[in-house]
């Protein structure tokens, strides 16, 4: 049986779940921002002990690579790859905006195209256009929106833009073959289902060298000396 454990932390909400042999046993969420650091190692505690599970039996330990929250993706990788270290286990990492259009894969027309969208500031977001199928039509980009984005492929195509960047987005973004989602967040109960997959195909990460996906440096402000 593949036990496979999943992390979301990539946006403001944490997430976690078990899955074995591609089914879901169980997933928490908490929707309190800045919860990560506080709470991952409780939510996994306690799916754990709900399913009647002990840490020891996991065969692999899945986490979204990003982009995202730069302080929420170390967490998640750094609690990944310790418990993968600690118990001998691999690594998976799925990518937090093709998990998302995963999970709205079966939600549109087959000849829509989708784009997640994850708020990066001001008028910027982290996104990537896909077909139903995940095929990349656009590469993962941070990209700043403005009224000319997406013009072209909207001229034949219909998009639905989702995620928590794309509520700013929808007042530059005015065009018929365009459509907004605004409640669609990455999930780990999505996760593990893909995780599962990369399990079966051996797709495992290097745990000493892996990094999470962030696109953009982060940066720190220096204090002023007065």
């Amino acid at each position: 049986m593949a036990l496979i454990l999943s992390l979301e932390t990539s946006t403001r909400i944490c997430s976690v779940a078990l899955h074995a042999n591609k089914q879901l046993i169980t997933s928490a969420e908490v929707h309190v921002e800045q919860a990560h650091a506080t709470r991952l190692a409780s939510l996994i505690k306690d799916i754990s002990r709900f399913a009647g599970i002990e840490i020891t039996e996991l065969n692999a330990v899945a986490v979204s690579s990003g982009p995202g929250s730069y302080t929420g993706l170390r967490i998640g990788v750094s609690t990944a790859k310790g418990l993968c270290f600690a118990l001998g286990i691999p690594l998976i990492s799925v990518n937090t905006l093709k998990l998302m259009a995963f999970q709205m894969s079966n939600s549109v027309d087959q000849d829509n195209l989708l784009c997640p969208m994850i708020d990066a500031r001001r008028m910027e977001v982290y996104c990537l256009i896909a077909d139903v199928n995940l095929k990349e039509i656009q590469p993962i980009q941070a990209k700043v929106i403005d009224t000319f984005s997406f013009k072209d492929l909207l001229q034949n195509k219909k998009i639905t833009f989702f995620g928590d960047g794309a509520s700013k987005c929808k007042s530059m973004i005015k065009d018929a073959q365009a459509s907004f989602i605004h409640n669609i967040y990455p999930q780990a109960l999505a996760l593990g289902a893909m995780a599962s997959e990369k399990f079966d195909k051996g797709e495992f990460e290097d745990i000493v060298n892996y990094e999470p996906v962030y696109l953009k440096e982060f940066l720190v402000k220096a204090p002023k000396i007065i």
